[in-house]
């Protein structure tokens, strides 16, 4: 037994962590045709049951809105959202499915603020994505923006920007502005990119992640998480009791 936790025990648990207990999924593309996510109905309902199989009862589906690609409208993404219903509906899977979006800050974002054209969840809360390679230079403004206009920031997949890792003083900053940390599931698993798991472990182990989202944009997503359920800093994440998601 001793050599067997040596080899598995660092990384790995025995007993699956259950997503039930989070209830709700804030974080995925399921609206069909209108960012990278599922393509088709049948691609959206595929990724519907696959989730609520994990234990997941309501999903809230956050398309992606970038002014370079994904020209998203609250229009656009509310219409397919009743589309989904409907098919979800149809295919009697008994998950709740609502909306917002996933706003990619740019040069464009300040009008949408100014013009009251974001979608939330959870009332206020306002999901939020940068670049993947260079901070921009408006995170700061655009943070202050928000807050001051009453909404909640939260992070979407905060493990993915490198450019933070060198310094762990960039997440207590964010921290002290009351952002909240969205942890993609996908992150932590184990063949995955090595340096975006350890940063992972790193948040979990400071008591950082406010989150758990699935980001499913396809099936090997939902592969992939079955694949994280018996990883150690998954399982320790859940039993902090410090997730929110179960009160979205």
């Amino acid at each position: 037994m001793g050599i067997f936790n040596k080899i598995f025990g660092e990384k790995q648990c025995r007993i699956p962590a259950d997503l039930s207990v989070l209830e709700t999924d804030l974080h995925s593309h399921l609206i069909p045709g209108i960012d990278d996510g599922a393509k088709t109905l049948d691609d959206a309902l595929v990724l519907v049951r696959e989730l609520h199989e994990l234990g997941y009862k309501k999903l809230i589906t956050t398309p992606h809105v970038m002014s370079d690609y994904y020209q998203n409208s609250p229009e656009t993404i509310l219409s397919g959202l009743e589309k989904l219903k409907e098919g979800v509906i149809a295919a009697n899977i008994p998950v709740t499915i609502e909306a917002a979006a996933e706003y990619y800050i740019d040069e464009h974002f300040a009008s949408k603020i100014e013009k009251k054209e974001l979608l939330t969840f959870a009332g206020n809360h306002v999901l939020i994505e940068l670049p993947f390679f260079n901070e921009p230079k408006n995170l700061n403004t655009e943070i202050f923006n928000l807050t001051i206009s009453g909404y909640k920031v939260v992070l979407a997949h905060v493990e993915r920007y490198t450019y933070w890792f060198h310094d762990f003083e960039n997440y207590e900053k964010l921290k002290d502005r009351e952002v909240f940390f969205q942890l993609n599931l996908t992150s932590l698993y184990e063949d995955g990119k090595s340096h975006i798991r350890k940063i992972c472990e790193k948040l979990i182990d400071a008591g950082m992640i406010n989150f758990l989202g699935s980001d499913a944009h396809n099936p090997e997503h939902i592969e992939k998480i079955k694949k994280v359920l018996s990883n150690k800093h998954l399982k320790i994440l859940i039993d902090s009791g410090k997730l929110l998601n179960k009160n979205l």
